[in-house]
């Protein structure tokens, strides 16, 4: 009776631990890692990528959510994607950039999230007008501002590297046996942004023009970081088409700034951006905003691109 007893209890432990297993293998944290040990995360698009494949390093697996060469303000995730979210070990993403991406990150659950926008200062941004941008003393220009906070920190290397700080905080957080790893990781990720913050302030030191043109309001950071002014055909949307007024302002502010070339994008529609510099014989470039690498990019990674980007406004600026 005693052994039967036993022999019950036994098998009675055996399949609860079957039961754990099975439930261990269905739930959220069951897909946190690859095989090999790997963390499992999440990006929301290239710039978020790239932070959390330089900080991970060997001690990741990072899937992209925004395919290149695909537009990721008007990204729609599938189920599978959707489904993806909870069982990543960890998420890096940029709240107000794709709203898909914010819905689904709010729904997923998951305890181990950085949000780009909550790790560094937010400002609003848009498409300025002739007249309404002022210099404080310190240089930088500001504007008023359509629609709500830009999202586009990365553009400017300073917010990036906080950005990447905070990166740094939410894989420790998801995996502490790697802390130490993700932080030598991070501090010369920071280095290097330190560098590219200094080239940019070196290389647009000595120009003639402060003024740009661009399809998009993507480069208001960038701007302000070094004093520019950016004037976008666009607002912070690429794909909203300008007013006949606003096409007249950059006429006329075109030829009081002594501006020289309209910058188009690699992955947005150019057609806009070439028939204004046509119209006013100007030149036409590419500035790149850095949501995505593909075939078209000048430079392989963030850094590459970024430098391509200097190179074409000290061109397109006149710098010495």
């Amino acid at each position: 009776m005693n052994i039967r007893r036993r022999i019950s209890t036994a098998a009675l432990a055996g399949v609860s631990a079957l039961g754990l297993l099975a439930l261990s293998a269905c739930s959220p944290a069951g897909g946190a890692r690859t095989e090999d040990g790997r963390l499992r995360v999440t990006a929301s698009f290239y710039p978020m990528e790239f932070l959390a494949r330089q900080i991970g390093g060997k001690h990741v697996e990072v899937t992209d959510l925004t395919k290149p060469g695909v537009e990721p303000h008007d990204l729609e995730l599938t189920p599978k994607q959707t489904g993806q979210l909870g069982e990543s070990g960890a998420i890096v993403y940029l709240k107000g950039l794709q709203p898909a991406v914010d819905a689904a990150v709010a729904q997923s659950g998951n305890k181990h999230v950085a949000d780009a926008a909550a790790l560094t200062s937010l400002e609003k941004h848009g498409t300025e007008v002739d007249g309404h941008h002022h210099t404080t003393g310190d240089n930088h220009s500001h504007s008023e501002a359509e629609g709500g906070d830009d999202p586009h920190i990365w553009l400017d290397p300073v917010k990036y590297a906080e950005v990447a700080r905070g990166v740094n905080k939410t894989l420790a957080k998801a995996d502490p046996h790697h802390r130490a790893d993700f932080q030598k990781n991070t501090d010369a990720l920071v280095k290097r942004l330190d560098g590219l913050d200094k080239e940019f302030r070196d290389g647009l030191k000595k120009r003639s023009s402060d003024t740009f043109l661009t399809t998009h309001a993507a480069f208001g950071y960038l701007a302000e970081r070094y004093g520019l002014t950016e004037e976008a055909i666009s607002g912070l949307d690429p794909e909203s088409e300008p007013s006949a007024r606003r096409i007249r302002d950059l006429h006329t502010l075109a030829a009081r700034h002594h501006v020289s070339t309209v910058f188009f994008e690699t992955i947005a529609n150019p057609a806009t951006a070439k028939t204004l510099a046509g119209d006013l014989h100007l030149k036409s470039d590419v500035l790149d905003p850095l949501e995505g690498i593909n075939g078209k990019s000048r430079g392989t990674d963030y850094f590459g691109v970024q430098r391509a980007n200097l190179a074409a406004l000290q061109k397109a600026l006149g710098s010495k």
